[in-house]
Order: structure tokens, then sequence, then C-alpha cells
């Protein structure tokens, strides 16, 4: 049974509740069958006994008179064969009776059922067969009165042992055998039929079990084998199609978050390379130049081996910084960083970071300035990471644009929310990297112009704490214009 299918055992369930319903339905219909002819019989001859008892003289002051009951029981007899009659005392005991010698099985019959029969009470009523102890038979009764007292019963066994025969034999008829048949004949249509009804109504639910089966995370396209959703699947429709629906999202989730997983495990494997990469480069540079320092460091002048310093603290920080934005990363994809959200001027803090970036700049002969009308509204961000933001925004414009050039931070108010925009005059970012700028592995890529470090990418992240992110805006000016909103804080 563990090894059938659902269908099977439904129908297997189905078969067996058929079959017994027959077996119980054929079994109560033979039985109202027999109490309707038992009650038929006894309405239709509850009077007999009566009859008898009047129309003979079967008692006289001497007691029962024998030659009378012979007449009677032979009159009877030849009447009716299936009727058997006892004349019975007061007490019960059988006093006179029609049955051959030794037919006898009791000597007395219960009084009860033939006083509930005197009594009126509701038909069929069932009394001893002196013939037959291990059954009960309907009978008639009427009481026998000499001298003005009752002396004893008639009590006519109306479906005697003739009676019986004669249904045995035609037990085993072409009636009968005609009736098993119908019934088994009906039978097996409702279970044809319950069967076919099982198969349609399972179809779905094996059409899912397949689908199911064949579902490949990798492949969404295994999903086409549910096939499109029923005119009442939109309106709930049954459980099996509710089934459906509720298995085609899941395994519709399920295959986009492997994919996702497929491409983070790439862009992960990506950024092992490119890091490998990125710290090898300045790391043999400082090793490189350290080396020399160590080998050439009586022949070289103050000079020259101040500038293998310069280079090698250079190589050093780049590394540090690298590893930095690394820890900074990982902790804001970690989920561990929890926003301290509070009410500020963005402007005060666009001109803390700018004053903060100047000396980079200058260095650089560059101009950096700042833009924003009096009346901007104040925005509820962390003031710590949206610092670090534009912090890292301005370092990027900053190491990419030449000599001479312009950096310009610009502040606006945009519907509930305030605009930043950061540009500069730089050479801009190539068509190839604009697409992978803010992923992982497409930050660390090298081109003409690097994609920024890992510094969009974490300006990225927490921008996406705050429910925005950094654009970059093409088109507009000659250099990179990077641009994102921070909600405005509701006025009190």
């Amino acid at each position: 049974m563990k090894r059938l299918t659902l269908t099977r055992k439904l129908c297997a369930v189905f078969a067996a509740l058929l079959l017994a319903c027959c077996g119980v339905s054929a079994w109560l219909q033979v039985r109202a069958n027999a109490r309707y002819e038992q009650e038929a019989t006894q309405r239709l001859s509850s009077g007999l006994a009566a009859h008898i008892a009047g129309a003979n003289v079967l008692m006289d002051a001497q007691g029962w008179k024998p030659e009378a009951v012979r007449n009677l029981f032979d009159m009877l007899m030849a009447v009716n064969p299936s009727v058997e009659v006892y004349l019975l005392s007061s007490d019960g005991r059988i006093v006179g009776d029609a049955a051959p010698p030794g037919e006898l099985r009791r000597d007395r019959v219960d009084l009860a059922p033939v006083r509930r029969l005197l009594r009126g009470e509701a038909l069929p009523i069932l009394g001893d067969d002196p013939r037959n102890p291990a059954v009960q038979k309907v009978f008639s009764a009427a009481p026998v009165s000499a001298g003005g007292s009752e002396q004893g019963y008639v009590y006519v066994v109306l479906q005697g042992q003739a009676h019986d025969e004669l249904a045995a034999a035609l037990g085993t008829s072409s009636v009968l055998r005609a009736s098993l048949w119908s019934m088994a004949l009906v039978a097996l249509l409702g279970l044809a039929a319950g069967l076919a009804a099982f198969a349609l109504i399972t179809r779905p639910l094996r059409g899912l079990t397949r689908a199911v089966r064949e579902f490949d995370a990798e492949d969404p396209q295994s999903l086409r084998a549910l096939g499109p959703p029923d005119a009442g699947d939109e309106d709930g429709g049954d459980e099996i199609a509710v089934l459906r629906r509720s298995f085609a999202q899941m395994g519709g989730r399920i295959s986009r978050q492997w994919q996702e997983l497929t491409r983070q495990d790439q862009e992960r494997r990506d950024l092992v390379a490119n890091i490998s990469h990125d710290l090898r480069t300045p790391l043999t540079a400082l090793h490189g130049y350290l080396e020399t320092l160590r080998l050439k460091d009586a022949a070289l002048d103050p000079a020259g081996r101040r500038r293998y310093l310069d280079i090698a603290l250079a190589q050093s920080r780049k590394v540090g910084r690298l590893a930095q934005e690394l820890f900074e990363l990982a902790r804001l994809e970690s989920g561990l960083v929890r926003l301290e959200p509070e009410t500020f001027s963005l402007q005060e803090l666009a001109q803390d970071v700018v004053q903060k970036c100047e000396l980079a700049a200058e260095a650089r002969r560059q101009r950096l300035c700042v833009e924003a009308p009096r009346d901007l509204p104040a925005v509820r961000a962390d003031l710590g990471l949206i610092e670090r933001v534009l912090t890292n925004l301005l370092d990027n414009a900053i190491r990419h644009t030449p000599a001479g050039g312009r950096i310009e931070l610009r502040l606006r108010a945009a519907r509930d929310a305030v605009r930043v925009r950061i540009s500069d005059t730089g050479p801009g970012i190539p068509e190839s990297l604009r697409e992978g700028l803010f992923t992982r592995a497409s930050a660390l890529g090298q081109g003409p112009r690097e994609a920024g470090g890992l510094g969009l990418v974490i300006v990225q992240r927490i921008l996406q704490l705050h429910h925005s992110e950094v654009r970059l805006v093409p088109g507009e000016e000659p250099g990179a214009v990077f641009e994102f909103d921070l909600s405005a804080a509701p006025r009190p």
C-alpha cells in the first residue's frame, strides 16, 4: 500500500467503501423486505386466530375436545399449508398441535409477545416457533374461553416450516440471481464512474507532482510544466489550483534567489581575484622600493632616499585604504550596521566635508566649491554615514580630476527630499564601466579610468540603508556626475 500513488490509494479506498456500502445496502434491503413481509402477513392475518377460536368449539367444561382440534388442523392444512396452529394453556404450555411426531422442539410458548399482540402494539411482533427454537416468527393469537373465562389461546404461526422450505428453494431461483446481478452491475457502474471522477479530480495534482519532480532551480523554464493558470485560479480556485499557484510563486522565488546567489558567488570570485591583483601591485612596488633602499642605502643621496620612501608610503597608504574599504563594505553587507537617524543641515555638513578635502584639492591645484540655497530644508539621516558618502564621492572626484580642474558639490530641494550632485571636469567614466559601476567585482576592475575602487560600492550600500541610491548622470557635463536624494525632515 505504501508504494501506491495517491490516486491509486483513493481509488482503492473508494472501491472498498463502495463495496461495503453495496453490501450494507443489500443487507438492509433484504432485512427491510423481510420486515415488510412479516408486518404485511401479520396485519393481513391478524384476525385468523380469533376466527378459528370463534368458529370452532375447541373446549367445553371437561377440557379440550380432541375431535374438534383434529378437524381444525386438517382443515387449515388443506386451506393454507404455510400456517401452523397450536393450542396453548393459560400458562403457555402447548396442549395441541399439528406437527408430525418428533418435530416439536419446545413444549411451551412465551406469552409476553401474545399479550403485546392482544394489546394492539405496533406490528410486526415476533413470537416463539415451537418447531425451531433458534428463530422467532410472526403469529396470530386469540384467547379461548369456556364457562365465561379464558382457558387458553389459539396460537397460529403465520410463516411455518413449509413457508421456510419454499423460501429456501426460491432463494436460488432466477429472480434472485437476476436481482444480485443487477445489484452487481450497478455497483460496477458506480465504481467505474467513481474511478473516472477520481482520475479527473486528481489530474491537476498529478501534473503538479510531475512539475515538482522536474523542477530545477537553475532552469526557470522548468516551471512551464505547470502550464498556464486556469481562469478560476486568479479568484482563488480549488485547493489544488491554490497549491499550484503557490508552488509556481515559490519556485519562481527560489529560481530568482538561486540566480542571485549564483551571481553573488561569481562576484565574490571576481572580487577575490581583483583584490589579489590590486593588492599585489602596490605590495610588489612597496617591497621593491624597500628592498632597493636596503641594498643601495649607502649609495643613495638624501633626495633619492626620500623619493623612494615617498613612493613606498604611497603604496602603503593605497593598501591600507583598500583594506579599510573592504572592512567597511563587509560591515555594511553583514546587516550589523544600524542607522542612528537625526535631523541636521545638509548644507553645513557639506561645508565641513569640503573644508576637510580642500587641502587635497589645493595640492592638485583643483577648485572645490559648494552651491546650496539658504532655504534648503533639513534632512533626517545618519550623520556619520552621510558624511562618509560625501567624503568618498569628493575623494573619488579629486583623485580622477586632472590639475586645474573643477569639482562642484551642488544641493537643491526636490519635492520631499534634498538632491545632492557632485560633478567634476575629469575624463569621465567609460561606457564599458558604467553598467557594473556599483558592484563589488567591477569596482576593482581596471580601465582608462578606474571605477573608483570600493568607495562607490560603500556609497551605494549606505544610501540603500537610507532607502535611496546613487546615480551616474551621463552626458550633462564633461566629467563624471553623481547624484542621490535624501528625505527631508518633517517640519514641526
